[in-house]
């Protein structure tokens, strides 16, 4: 299993998205993913405070609630690399990251948890508001705590990520492990560059989410698709971010002639693609079914050539 840089973790290469428990996946069916994901050597969960905050009548941490007690039912807590984030909830009081939001956000994620600490907890994005000094602070006094084991970032600018490394060198603060950025085969400009070498040139470990481009990447989609009413909410979303580019349809195309060399699944090589690059350890994706996550789970052991990963870029490219 790779290691999640400095903080000596070792993860499963595919970190199972939580975002899905709670929300479009009942208790359930999120326990039989959770389930199958630990029976096929999975180890590596990531969750928020905010999942899914935003449906009518959910306060936020119905996900953490949902993990914490399949970890009461299940046990095992010591197998799992359990990463969660703060300050993009809803709720105003704790859509910040001001140190004092912080500090009451973590003790109710330990709470929904039911754990004692926290493996790796992210900043859920910039807030330009708070000095980074003071959100920094924060993290730090966790881990002296032992709240947290380990800091990471999200939704961070190259720019940003290198004053916040900065600032923890110069106060003496934990140091940033990972940065959870967008990143995936249609999604590539944020990342590639500038910040992608901020993340190498200090160890930083990148975990990126939207590994399949909101479902995009399944390749459960075609060109017929885009007009459909596709039924859930993360489909529409996804045939209306990426249907209308003919980009997408051809990263398609390229992606389902990797697959059908290797005789695995679409998803599969669209996140094995994603391990091949500088600086990732494992990408996110999220399965809201037991069928949903077998098509993920080959990605671990899938070993793309170097003449996969060149189609791949140049159709993805465009």
């Amino acid at each position: 299993m790779p290691a999640l840089a400095s903080t000596g973790l070792d993860v499963h290469p595919l970190c199972l998205g939580g975002n899905v428990f709670g929300w479009t996946a009942d208790e359930d069916a999120s326990f039989a993913v959770l389930d199958r994901y630990v029976a096929a050597g999975g180890t590596f969960v990531d969750t928020a405070d905010v999942y899914s905050s935003w449906v009518p009548d959910h306060p936020g941490g119905e996900s953490e609630a949902v993990l914490g007690r399949w970890l009461a039912a299940r046990g095992g807590r010591e197998d799992l690399v359990i990463a969660t984030k703060v300050g993009m909830h809803f709720k105003a009081d704790l859509a910040n990251l001001r140190p004092e939001s912080i500090l009451r956000a973590c003790d109710a994620s330990l709470e929904r948890l039911g754990v004692e600490t926290i493996d790796l907890y992210y900043q859920h994005r910039d807030d330009e508001d708070v000095p980074l000094q003071e959100s920094l602070g924060a993290f730090d006094e966790l881990v002296r705590a032992g709240k947290i084991k380990h800091v990471g970032l999200s939704n961070f600018s190259a720019a940003r990520l290198r004053e916040a490394v900065a600032v923890t060198q110069e106060h003496g603060y934990a140091p940033i492990s990972v940065l959870q950025p967008q990143y995936n085969l249609l999604d590539r400009a944020g990342f590639e560059g500038e910040l992608q070498d901020v993340c190498v040139e200090h160890g930083i470990a990148v975990v990126p989410f939207y590994g399949l481009a909101m479902g995009f990447l399944t390749g459960k989609y075609t060109r017929e698709s885009e007009a459909a009413d596709m039924g859930t909410p993360r489909a529409k979303g996804a045939i209306k971010t990426y249907g209308g580019q003919e980009r997408s349809w051809a990263t398609l195309d390229a992606l389902r002639a990797v697959a059908a060399e290797h005789g695995t699944s679409v998803s599969a090589v669209a996140l094995a693609w994603l391990r091949a690059r500088d600086a990732v350890v494992a990408p996110i994706a999220s399965a809201r079914t037991v069928e949903q996550l077998e098509e993920l789970l080959p990605m671990a052991e899938l070993q793309l050539r170097d003449e996969d990963l060149a189609a791949l870029d140049a159709a993805s490219a465009g």
